[in-house]
């Protein structure tokens, strides 16, 4: 067995499946014995902590990034982290919840900001955000998942505005960008574990 060969089955044991699991991405890295896999590894890892959230947080913005990027094997993984974290089901509903609103929402703003007409600013919405009102996460760390799902889906004008709520709730920069940082490193796992 080769050092990438080994390196997969460690990172798959780690998300709870199978060592003999495969997608064709993780067959190519594994055949090209890609240094990459090291990484994978250790930045799949660095999801699961920060300086500035606690491991449920992460566990909760880790959660509702695999669902936003329909990812089966990464949903199931951090919904048990969550759980052992000691997320409520309430809580794990919201951040799959929040995925959910937030998709809707990047798609809706996103072409509001592209066209930057008048008239469409103008036309209600009409999209109910009742969740956003009283999350049982709490405003801000709610905010937090919603811009780590904007910064995903690349809705500027989201970001923006989330990042904009959460300065005002006097949430740290430091905490912000972790956020971001661990979306981006789930994300990246996804592409080759799904």
């Amino acid at each position: 067995m080769n050092e990438s060969t080994e390196v997969i089955q460690e990172i798959l044991q780690s998300i709870g499946l199978d060592k003999d699991y495969r997608t064709t991405s993780l067959t190519l890295l594994e055949k090209g014995e890609s240094r990459y896999l090291r990484d994978l590894k250790l930045n799949f890892t660095s999801t699961l902590t920060s300086a500035h959230l606690t491991a449920k947080e992460c566990a909760l913005l880790g959660l509702s990034i695999a669902v936003n990027n329909n990812n089966t094997p990464l949903t199931s993984y951090f919904t048990k982290y969550a759980e052992e974290q000691e997320a409520t089901a309430a809580e794990i509903g919201e951040a799959v919840g929040c995925a959910s609103l937030l998709a809707s929402n990047n798609v809706f703003y996103r072409f509001r900001h592209f066209t930057q007409k008048e008239k469409y600013t103008q036309i209600p919405a009409r999209i109910r955000m009742q969740l956003m009102m009283k999350p049982v996460t709490g405003k801000e760390f709610f905010e937090l998942m919603s811009l780590a799902v904007s910064a995903v889906n690349g809705c500027e004008m989201c970001v923006n505005a989330h990042e904009d709520s959460l300065i005002k709730l006097a949430t740290t920069e430091e905490r912000i960008f972790d956020a971001v940082r661990i979306a981006s490193l789930v994300t990246a796992t996804g592409k080759v574990i799904f």
